[in-house]
C-alpha cells in the first residue's frame, strides 16, 4: 500500500489496521499552520508510524525528523520512507513514545515541532504531554500536535507545563496544539 505527500511524492506504507496514516486534509491543515515554521525545523515523529507527517516535513525542508515507533515492521518502512525523500536527514528509533521520550531528554535533545498521532484507542496521551513538557524536548516558541479521535474525551486544556494553543476538527479527527505555558501566558500579557 501507499500513499502520496508533497511533491507528489510516493511513500510506502504497511498494510493492516493496526497503523492509520494522518488523513491528507489534516496533514494540509497541519502543514498550513506551521507554514514558514517548517524549513529548517528539528522535528519529532511520536508514534510516527510509516513516517507520513515527518516524510512530509522533511520533503518540506525539516533540517532533520527523528521518530520514535514502537512496532519494528513499521520502523523500518517510517526509515525507508524518510531516507527515500532525504537521505541522511532522519532517523527513527524502535521504541515506545516514552523511553523514545526519556532517551532524547537524557541526550539534551529539542525540537521545534512536535507531531504525535499514537493509537486513538490507547492511553498514551497525557503520560506523553506530560513527559515532553517535563523533559522539555519542546523548543521556547515550539508547538506540539496531537491527533486525536472527536469520539475520545478531550485532551486538557493544561497538562503538566504545557498549555493547548487551538484545538482544530476535521471530522472525526481532531488536533491539538500545545506549547509551553508561561510562554503562552507571556504573550497573552
Amino acid at each position: 500500500m501507499s500513499l502520496r505527500i508533497y511533491g507528489n511524492r510516493l511513500l510506502r506504507t504497511p498494510g493492516g489496521l493496526d497503523t492509520r496514516p494522518t488523513l491528507g486534509r489534516v496533514r494540509t491543515a497541519v502543514f498550513g499552520r506551521w507554514h514558514g515554521r517548517v524549513e529548517g525545523c528539528r522535528w519529532l515523529d511520536l508514534c510516527a508510524g510509516a513516517g507520513t507527517m515527518g516524510a512530509e516535513a522533511l520533503a518540506r525542508g525539516a533540517a532533520e525528523a527523528v521518530g520514535i515507533e514502537q512496532a519494528a515492521g513499521v520502523a523500518r518502512i517510517a526509515a525507508a520512507n524518510w531516507d527515500k525523500i532525504a537521505p541522511g536527514r532522519g532517523t527513527v528509533y524502535k521504541t515506545d513514545a516514552l523511553t523514545g521520550i526519556a532517551r532524547l531528554g537524557r541526550q539534551g535533545r529539542v525540537f521545534d515541532l512536535i507531531y504525535f498521532d499514537p493509537p486513538y484507542r490507547g492511553e498514551l496521551y497525557l503520560p506523553v504531554l506530560e513527559a515532553v513538557g517535563a523533559r522539555r524536548l519542546l523548543e521556547a516558541g515550539g508547538e506540539l500536535a496531537a491527533e486525536h479521535s472527536e469520539a475520545l474525551p478531550d485532551l486538557p486544556e493544561v497538562t503538566g507545563s504545557l498549555v493547548r494553543l487551538d484545538r482544530r476538527v476535521y471530522g472525526g479527527t481532531v488536533v491539538s496544539y500545545y506549547g509551553f505555558l508561561v510562554e503562552a501566558e507571556a504573550s497573552n500579557s
